[in-house]
């Protein structure tokens, strides 16, 4: 071997990519704020985070704001948010006392009191000091139908990447020698006492470019990981696979889910240890199995058979007749061109679906007679948004929420013999007797009504100059549902603000077609609907460009940001939250690979030559003028890169403009881990909105 000529050619490719780094570097100046803990990166960050705090707190009802969040953000008449499993009644808690939490139980007899006798299952707090180590909860996968014990998630910080220890629900204890995985992004789903489906990272090439798991095994209990049974191994280019199994009263399936993208999977049955994959559309969702029957919600039209099924509907089949053939789907529910289904599940007789119509939350019971459907509308209250919160596959009971802007959330029981009974409900955190909600519609560039909710007081002055906050999301077929917001309602409208909910194309108001209706090169429709919906406040002489705000987190955070690149004309204030911001990088940083179905491939010309009309980070310039801007982020967000927010920061404030950035050091993909940093932000946050736009 010529070594001389090794040593030649290793220098030469040292140099190529230093060049091409340097040339990176050159485009992207700020491209050393993605190295998230590297020191000087942290020293940027620290000065940021220092000159914001500083400018921010200067506004006279900043601690009068900080004191009410952390108060209404502790309060003990919040609702303790209940699970079934078993014979308990489990639910986290956080508060003054436990900042980081308590997950505790008690019987539904005690629940239903007005004051429960609570047993705690695991003090985080005391946790995180026994380990020194600052966990944050991240929920438990149960083993079925006993409930004895289960996998606990940990995560440092409030990430999504998170470590799994199996947990015994009697002793309260974590088992010694029992399953226990390391830190990543993982799946852990229960096969028996003795065995799971895994998902994590198991070394070089078994995660996805989306930083998911790749490979689905079998591990064996007292058998090392590195000796678990693979059972599918997917792609580097698919999001993430899993392994899993729905569990029923009457039996058992096993599945393993391939995610090739965000909004595309194939789902194979695993039958006497053999994979057989369903025959079923790429888009098609998986809502699980209820009596033998498979329950399917479809994104697209379908025809099988010569049967055609639309858009929009859940549908079910027999799971032993389809896989020996059978295509003759039952329609479950069908919602009309306005509607669109929210969640699908089960108590031990009754398939709930919790819908939207207009925007409006309706609840439906389904049961299987004869081998037909047959539902009624539940007696829920109407005119606000519906959650199923909690159901149990051994009686027909089940708990479910209501909310509106003005009405404090309420909990609900619904019972064996159908009486529904409030069990829980919020306070009046503010006062909403002076308050009203309106539902609006603006016309979109390409003549499209455009729904949005105003919540305002009674007496508002139509004189353009009401302080006013627009919120929106737009994507991943995500519903933006009216809600109370004690926060909101304490910290804006209390105090004189309009409030404004958009529902723009990209989320899921009206099913899957409004959300398809701006995905990639679509994806400017979702920017003209929120413009359109700001143009119409104004017109109305709600508000004006000089007390117009605009606020958004994640998806959110990019739309807000186009909202400043595009129509800097139209607001004075732009909250821009956990955002995404470099279109040009987003797939290449952490979780972003797996969103390339909803916004496209910017390595792709194609898709580049639409994604760079719209990414905000590349269409700042210095000649042009922009509103003041808050960015926040969190340095353990470990889904959407903090550096969006950082360089975006940056780069605006090496142009002159006026820029807040801050970042909590703990949080994850949402505010911090603590009632103490969350009612900080918030501070922050409605501070820096009303200096602006009173």
């Amino acid at each position: 071997m010529n070594y001389t000529k090794l040593l030649s050619y290793f220098f030469m490719s040292m140099i190529l990519i230093q060049e091409a780094v340097n040339a990176q570097d050159k485009s992207d100046p700020f491209i050393w704020l993605e190295n998230i803990d590297g020191a000087k990166s942290m020293q940027w960050v620290k000065s940021q985070d220092t000159i914001t705090v500083k400018s921010l707190e200067k506004y006279p009802q900043f601690n009068e704001l900080y004191n009410n969040d952390f108060k209404i953000l502790n309060s003990k008449e919040r609702i303790a948010y209940p699970l079934f499993r078993g014979k308990y009644v489990y639910n986290f808690w956080q508060d003054s006392v436990n900042e980081r939490g308590i997950w505790r139980r008690t019987t539904l007899e005690s629940y239903e009191s007005s004051s429960p006798v609570w047993e705690t299952v695991i003090d985080i707090d005391s946790l995180s000091k026994t380990e020194k180590v600052d966990w944050a909860y991240k929920g438990a996968t149960y083993l079925y139908p006993d409930f004895n014990r289960c996998i606990i998630f940990l995560s440092r910080g409030g990430a999504d990447a998170t470590i799994a220890r199996e947990f015994d629900l009697r002793s309260k204890k974590f088992i010694e020698g029992g399953f226990q995985l390391p830190e990543a992004k993982q799946s852990v789903n229960w096969i028996d006492k003795n065995t799971l489906f895994v998902g994590t990272d198991f070394g070089k090439g078994s995660m996805t470019n989306s930083g998911y798991p790749m490979i689905a095994k079998i591990w064996k209990r007292g058998t090392p990981l590195i000796d678990a049974k693979t059972i599918f191994e997917g792609k580097p280019t698919d999001v993430s696979v899993s392994a899993f199994t729905v569990t029923t009263p009457e039996k058992n399936y096993e599945f393993v889910q391939r995610g090739i993208t965000f909004f595309t999977s194939e789902l194979y049955t695993i039958l006497k240890g053999k994979l057989v994959k369903m025959d079923l559309p790429k888009d098609i969702q998986f809502d699980g199995i209820f009596k033998n029957q498979m329950l399917l919600e479809l994104k697209s039209d379908w025809t099988p058979a010569g049967v055609k099924y639309t858009q929009g509907s859940l549908i079910s089949i027999d799971y032993d007749k389809f896989l020996n053939g059978d295509r003759n789907f039952s329609v479950i529910d069908k919602p009309g061109e306005r509607a669109s289904i929210v969640s699908v599940n089960n108590t031990k007789d009754y398939l709930l679906v919790n819908r939207m119509d207009n925007v409006r939350g309706e609840l439906y019971k389904y049961e299987l007679k004869d081998g037909k459907w047959t539902g009624q509308r539940i007696n829920a209250p109407d005119y606000g948004t519906i959650d199923i919160v909690s159901t149990d596959d051994f009686s027909n009971r089940f708990f479910f929420s209501y909310t509106n802007f003005l009405t404090p959330t309420s909990l609900y029981l619904y019972n064996e013999d159908g009486r529904i009974t409030k069990i829980k409900s919020l306070p009046e955190f503010f006062d909403a007797s002076n308050l009203t909600v309106e539902q609006h519609e603006a016309v979109s560039k390409d003549g499209t009504k455009i729904p949005y909710f105003i919540v305002h007081s009674k007496d508002m002055k139509y004189n353009s100059s009401n302080p006013t906050l627009q919120y929106g999301y737009g994507g991943f077929e995500i519903s933006m549902q009216p809600f109370y917001s004690a926060i909101i309602g304490s910290n804006w409208l209390s105090q004189g603000g309009v409030f404004v909910l958009a529902n723009i194309r990209g989320g899921g108001e009206f099913g899957p077609k409004w959300h398809l209706a701006a995905i990639k090169q679509n994806r400017h429709k979702a920017y003209e609907d929120m413009q359109a919906i700001s143009e119409d406040l104004i017109k109305r002489k709600i508000t004006s460009p000089k007390h117009l705000g605009v606020m958004g987190g994640s998806n959110g955070g990019l739309l807000v940001g186009v909202m400043l690149t595009e129509r800097p004309d139209l607001y004075n204030a732009v909250v821009c939250q956990s955002p995404l911001l470099d279109m040009k990088r987003f797939n290449k940083l952490l979780a972003g690979a797996s969103w390339m179905g909803e916004y496209g491939n910017p390595d792709n010309p194609k898709d580049w030559a639409y994604i760079k009309k719209y990414s905000p980070y590349q269409n700042i310039f210095k000649d042009k003028n922009y509103p003041p801007v808050l960015f926040t982020t969190s340095t353990r967000d470990d889904r959407v890169h903090p550096g969006h927010a950082r360089k975006m920061a940056a780069k605006m404030e090496s142009l002159g403009k006026h820029v807040y950035f801050y970042e909590y050091t703990e949080g994850g993909h949402s505010s911090g881990v603590t009632n103490k940093e969350v009612a900080f932000e918030n501070a922050l946050t409605y501070s820096f909105l009303w200096m602006q736009l009173k």
